[in-house]
């Protein structure tokens, strides 16, 4: 199992694309290195494991028939929370852990909200980021409402490896089909079902008709399809996967082009299966001609982190403060790294010596002392691969392996011999954390760092940037739970020249205040350092290290919660001061607030355009109305700053789901660029958004038999527009280091056009149909387009095909606004070419100052036709609107059937009435004519 794993691991070298990325392999038609990670909040269980390998196990013969008999799991690695007991059948991982993990096994973000989904964040036909499942589900207790869980596991897989999306909507459940009735948003169409309202108070739950909304003229909001238990239909996967007879991805011939699914708003139209045609896997595999053997799964349990530090000494760290920044920035990473980590220290010019064996970080004594071991001068060459192995002699002395151990590596300079020891690097296990410090550094080291699984950094010669330290804590915490992690909630800095006061303040929410650290550094001599807490007493009892230009302090027990304030008063001008804020969660049980940052790449080659990623979360849920920023510092210290937007529009795939991104074009060097995240939101402007997630699966309300619904549990009663105001936080995130290749010395003409407009919408008032969008810009999302150009089609394949040649609208009137406003435009649509049309089909392409165009926005749509229900889906007797008239007659006649037999009955009384009362007066007038006998 180790020599197979090894070989595993050695297909990684130079394909693992950046230190988030997946470790998955195809290799011979099967899947090789897929991590599971199990939650350590998820209570100890066996079973779980079992369930994990059954599902995938079933999963993988699943995926083998509806990829043509090409594609299959080969081998799973299962990492198991340090907190469950040890067992003899669990191994020491190697590059595997939680930032890695294709899958996690967690609890869900509220009480029963078990829906499996995928984060996916990223554009059609691209790698999503990992699945998430919940114990409930992979133990099979939400079968029924999800499906069977090996072949969901294929649904999410398809989201996560091919970049395709559901095909289903639930903003968007029903649509006005070109048969004129309203239809359910699937793929394909051969899925029948029921049309029902279910809704439960309670214990009480009751099914109803469904209701036609007078504005939409579809369905009500609260009306769900229930598909026929039996079917046999085979299409599609991405629409459910839980009826027996789905074995397949919707294609190019039985695809609905119609409905407004994910899958058709985010993939220009195309079949899922197009889209999955389009991708390595596909093209490097051909069908196999026999069943693939099951699964290999290995069990991974963490053991205590082992972190040995090799620090260059040579001489061009002698230069630009370098040596004095790199220790002050490794006593901060050893002040604040956890408890029971073992850290050894290596340092290196042309030869390399071990400064000190590993020892157990338990008390203060263990950190002074590792801090007293930092070099003090620099000199000599440059030996990269000596420090190296030197730091595997150290771990070598502790462990009989040195699988999962990590190296922190820092280095500025350039060594021609680093590459000889990469292929011994991606054989030991040990992960390669690289720092690199100037321009210069090697780039063997960063393949070293991407073949291991570690983490990357740049940081520049301006110490204003603070980028040494923002590397070194983010390396603080290894592969632990959210609660015991060391998160950074600020870090700034300032160059003062006239000035001689850095004032500013710190949020400490109530999420964090555990172990909070703050760190002041400067260049020249060491200023009046005053901070405050919330009440307003004042923090005194600062360390100061004069010779490392460094002072911190350790907030006893739980910082209080609001704002720090603080004043640093510069003693020599010029100076350059910064601050640095870590903290810990507060309590275990309360996740904190995270940021996590990313570029879509780790490497790039001009022109071609990046995007910037900042995920904010508590727990998984998303925290909205943040203001996020980015500052990406090229190697020569020039940073660009970004706003990053969470609005559904230009690089943003999806809009409120906690997810910030920008596009970044601003290239000003060749050679690595650093990312740096800042969060900050203010009280009752940022929310926690406890809808559900986009990408989730599609939850069964119930199944069709012989005509009668067979209802499931109902969903946990949750508004779907809940969203719960947060407290003021601040948070600061490393996103490490990515590459840039040939960028041209000299400027350049305009090279970007729009960004493309995805979040078109369209409504038809009246004879007018009114358009809305997100502006895009001169340069994908920055600065003003110079005009739209709207086309209109009664085709949508011949408007997505044949853009230009479509029907052209008169736009002499519209304005364009700056990038990210929202756009507004109303016309009358001419006629259209295509006879018989039953919709109008909208689409617009952007156009710059440089005449450059976007992509063809998103097809929007409206219908010529008031769709008809069927009438088994709505309540009797419909009005105009498909609801009930008010009194209850027919629209299309005078009376109805109760009416007319109300009728009847009546005027056969009024006739007997008549007729009683005529013989009456007859009678009398006969008997008036007798002569009477009088008493």
């Amino acid at each position: 199992m180790v020599l197979f794993r090894s070989s595993v691991l050695l297909l990684v070298l130079c394909l693992l694309q950046g230190s988030n990325a997946s470790l998955v392999q195809l290799n011979s038609n099967g899947y090789e290195g897929m991590v599971i990670a199990i939650d350590p909040g998820v209570p100890e269980n066996e079973i779980l494991i079992e369930q994990i390998k059954d599902m995938v196990t079933k999963a993988s013969t699943y995926l083998f028939e509806a990829t043509g008999k090409r594609l299959h799991f080969k081998s799973v690695s299962i990492l198991i929370p340090e907190t469950w007991k040890e067992n003899s059948l669990y191994k020491i991982p190697k590059y595997e852990n939680y930032e890695h993990a294709d899958v996690l096994v967690a609890p869900p973000i509220l009480p029963g909200r078990d829906e499996p989904y995928t984060k996916q964040f990223t554009a059609c036909g691209e790698k999503g980021k990992n699945i998430h499942l919940t114990p409930d589900f992979v133990l099979g207790k939400k079968q029924s409402e999800y499906g069977p869980t090996g072949r969901l596991f294929v649904h999410e897989w398809a989201h996560l490896r091919w970049g395709v999306f559901d095909e289903y909507n639930e903003e968007k459940p029903y649509y006005s089909a070109s048969s004129k009735k309203i239809e359910a948003t699937r793929c394909s169409t051969g899925i029948t079902g029921m049309n029902r309202v279910y809704k439960c108070q309670g214990n009480s739950c009751i099914l109803n008709r469904c209701r036609i909304d007078s504005k939409t003229k579809l369905f009500e909001k609260d009306c769900q399809f229930f598909p026929d238990k039996y079917q046999t239909e085979k299409t599609s996967i991405m629409f459910m996967q839980g009826i027996d007879s789905v074995v397949e991805f919707c294609n190019e011939k039985n695809h609905n082009r119609e409905a407004p699914s994910l899958q058709n708003e985010k993939c220009g139209y195309r079949s899922t299966w197009e889209v999955i045609s389009n991708s390595e896997d596909i093209k490097n595999s051909t069908p196999m001609t026999r069943s693939p053997s099951p699964p290999v799964f290995s069990l991974l349990q963490a053991r205590e982190r082992t972190v040995c530090l090799v620090l260059d000494k040579s001489g061009s760290m002698g230069g630009s403060d370098r040596l004095n920044r790199m220790n002050q920035a490794a006593k901060f990473l050893l002040q604040i790294i956890g408890n029971g980590t073992w850290v050894g220290m290596v340092h290196f010019d042309s030869s390399a010596s071990i400064k000190r064996e590993l020892i157990q970080i338990i008390s203060t004594k263990e950190r002074e002392m590792l801090s007293n071991l930092l070099p003090t001068a620099a000199g000599g060459g440059t030996s990269i691969c000596s420090g190296i192995q030197s730091a595997f002699q150290v771990i070598g002395k502790k462990y009989s392996q040195t699988d999962g151990s990590e190296i922190v590596l820092l280095t500025d300079g350039e060594d021609n011999t680093a590459k000889s020891c990469v292929d011994e690097v991606s054989k030991s296990g040990a992960i390669i954390h690289l720092i690199a410090l100037g321009p210069d550094a090697d780039a063997a080291v960063t393949q070293m760092s991407k073949i291991t699984g570690g983490r990357h950094f740049l940081a520049s010669d301006n110490a204003v940037n603070n980028g040494l330290i923002d590397a070194f804590g983010t390396l603080a915490s290894g592969n632990t739970a959210t609660s015991q992690k060391s998160l950074q909630l600020e870090s700034k800095g300032l160059t003062l020249s006239n000035d001689i006061w850095m004032n500013g303040t710190v949020i400490i929410d109530s999420t964090v205040g555990k172990d909070t650290f703050f760190l002041i550094t400067w260049e020249r001599q060491y200023p009046i350092i005053s901070l405050w807490d919330p009440t307003g007493t004042s923090m005194g009892n600062f360390t100061v290290d004069q010779r490392s230009k460094m002072a911190y302090l350790s907030v006893p027990g739980t910082a209080k919660v609001g704002v720090w304030t603080y004043s640093i008063q510069a003693k020599t001008n010029p100076e350059t001061l910064t601050i640095t804020v870590n903290s810990r969660a507060a309590n275990s049980s309360v996740p904190p607030i995270t940021v996590n940052a990313k570029m879509n790449k780790d490497s790039n080659s001009f022109p071609s355009p990046m995007i910037v990623y900042a995920e904010i979360l508590q727990r998984n849920i998303p925290i909205l109305g943040a203001n996020v920023t980015a500052f990406i510092e090229s190697n020569s210290g020039k940073t660009e700053v970004l706003e990053l937007l969470d609005n559904g529009a230009g690089a943003d795939t999806f809009k409120n789901d906690g997810v910030y991104s920008r596009y970044f074009t601003a290239y000003s060097v060749n050679g690595r660029y650093s990312l740096k995240i800042r969060a900050h939101g203010g009280a009752n402007a940022v929310t926690r958004n406890l809808r559900h997630p986009p990408n989730r699966a599609a939850y069964i309300p119930g199944w069709v038999v012989d005509g009668e619904i067979e209802k499931n549990p109902p969903r946990p009663e949750i508004d779907e527009d809940t969203q719960t105001n947060l407290e003021s936080f601040t948070r600061t995130a490393s996103g490490g280091a990515f590459v840039v290749s040939n960028v041209p010395a000299t400027p350049l003409p305009d090279m970007y056009p729009p960004s493309q407009i995805t979040d078109l919408e369209a409504t038809l008032d009246g004879a007018v149909i009114r358009l809305t969008w997100t502006a895009p810009g001169d340069d994908f999302d920055v600065g003003k387009v110079q005009q739209y150009i709207v086309r209109i089609s009664g085709n949508i394949l011949e408007l997505r095909d044949n853009f230009d040649d479509a029907l052209q609208v008169n736009t002499t009137e519209l304005s364009p606004n700056e990038a990210n406003s929202q756009e507004n435009f109303a016309f009358k649509p001419g006629n259209i070419s295509e006879e018989n049309a039953t919709h109008i089909f909208i689409a617009i392409q952007s156009v710059d100052k440089s005449n450059l165009t976007s992509k063809v926005s998103n097809i929007a749509q409206v219908a010529l036709f008031i769709p008809q229900a069927n009438p088994d889906d709505i309540p009797p007797n419909p009005g105009p609107d498909g609801n009930p008239s008010p009194d209850g007659n027919h629209p299309n006649s005078g009376i109805n059937i109760s009416s007319l037999v109300l009728l009847v009955v009546g005027s056969v009384v009024i006739v007997s009435i008549i007729l009683s009362v005529t013989i009456c007066i007859l009678n009398k007038k006969k008997n008036s004519s007798r002569p009477r006998t009088r008493f």
